[in-house]
């Protein structure tokens, strides 16, 4: 049974009890269908009461649909019993806060053990828009699976059979001599890609604040340190540039403009693609959960809600549309979600001894896997323009 129909399911009487109770002293009346209509996925939200009238401020409203990951574990959980979670990560936003400097964008010490406890006891994938290696150096941890460039360059233990083709698809091996497979379906873009980078570089120069970052498979172009009245003239400039790659397209994130080749993969497709590497995708008994915070998340968010089951959580302290289910303010409260996560599972009296074992093909240990491209430096730098 999916988890949309598992909630929809959920205890009427028991929120109608809930509401009694929250209830008392006042006038307040709660419509409990509404409400279950409202939250879509997990328990009842109540808002605050003043004078006997109920007050909603935006995000209050907004949590109605979205509910905290946090206030409704005990719900997630209880649902989650005697199924495989798999954990999917966004990077920047979630597992480290947005900073001013993208290269300074630095997870902390609490955040990677809770990142490595998780990896200790379910299938854990980082899929950013970093490139590939980029984002292991922030993370620093093997026993992962990890996913750059937005989807387009991932590391998974077996090659995907239902999802990308044969070709894209090359065995190395890691420190440990395990067979690893780097998924690229986008390697013919990389010479443009590169032309790009030169051409954004150069025409760029004179806008105070740009940083252009080369993920890869994809460019970042950061604004974030740009002034309001030149944001403009970069966005038509980085317009203009892409008017010469017709198979390219450019799209918004949190202060960034991302340009990817015009292809159809996304996060979603790699939430996929690693689903299926892991002998998990058509499984019925599988749960994934996707943490992440901006528009590319919302690929990945869509995948789970396509195959109906799994928790799509999205980061966000201001109410935005989204395909998630549920929310979490900021990274500190992914922090605590994670933690939570390994406590549940350890406490767990079918899972007290299914600790999970890295090695044969559960993690990578990471550190000199690379891709191979003649003339391209794997770790995401740039050749000198002409």
């Amino acid at each position: 049974m999916g988890i949309v129909n598992s909630t929809f399911q959920f205890s009427l009487q028991h929120m109608a009890d809930q509401v009694e109770y929250f209830n008392m002293g006042t006038n307040m009346k709660v419509d409990v269908n509404f409400a279950l209509d409202c939250t879509e996925m997990g328990l009842l939200q109540l808002p605050a009461i003043e004078n006997g009238n109920s007050i909603l401020d935006p995000y209050g409203s907004w949590l109605l649909k979205h509910p905290s990951a946090l206030d409704t574990f005990k719900f997630m959980t209880s649902i989650a019993k005697g199924r495989k979670m798999v954990v999917f990560l966004d990077y920047d936003g979630t597992l480290s806060d947005i900073v001013e400097n993208p290269e300074k964008a630095f997870m902390t010490n609490k955040m990677r053990m809770a990142v490595r406890e998780v990896a200790s006891y379910f299938p854990t994938a980082i899929i950013s828009g970093r490139s590939r290696d980029k984002v292991y150096d922030f993370v620093e941890l093997d026993g992962l699976y990890y996913a750059g460039s937005h989807g387009l360059d991932i590391a998974a233990p077996v090659q995907s059979i239902n999802n990308g083709q044969p070709k894209h698809q090359t065995s190395v091996a890691d420190t440990e001599g395990n067979e690893v497979v780097i998924f690229q379906p986008a390697i013919k873009y990389l010479p443009a890609i590169h032309k790009i980078l030169c051409v954004l570089s150069e025409k760029t120069r004179s806008i105070r604040g740009v940083v252009i970052e080369n993920n890869k498979f994809c460019i970042s172009v950061h604004y974030r340190q740009v002034r309001d009245e030149d944001f403009c003239t970069l966005e038509k400039l980085v317009n203009s540039v892409l008017e010469e790659y017709k198979e390219f397209h450019m799209s918004k994130g949190k202060k960034v403009l991302e340009i990817r080749p015009d292809m159809e993969w996304d996060k979603g497709h790699a939430l996929n693609y690693l689903l299926d590497t892991l002998g998990l995708g058509a499984s019925s008994d599988v749960l994934p959960i996707y943490i992440g915070d901006d528009r590319t998340d919302e690929d990945a968010f869509k995948a789970i809600r396509n195959r109906g089951d799994g928790y799509p959580i999205v980061v966000s302290s201001t109410p935005k549309d989204t395909m998630a289910l549920y929310s979490l303010r900021n990274p500190s409260e992914v922090n605590k979600f994670l933690f939570r996560l390994v406590r549940w599972r350890k406490n767990s009296s079918l899972d007290k001894k299914a600790k999970y074992r890295r090695g044969n093909g559960n993690g990578i240990n990471y550190k000199g896997v690379v891709s191979e491209y003649r003339g391209w430096n794997p770790k995401g730098g740039l050749e000198r323009c002409p």
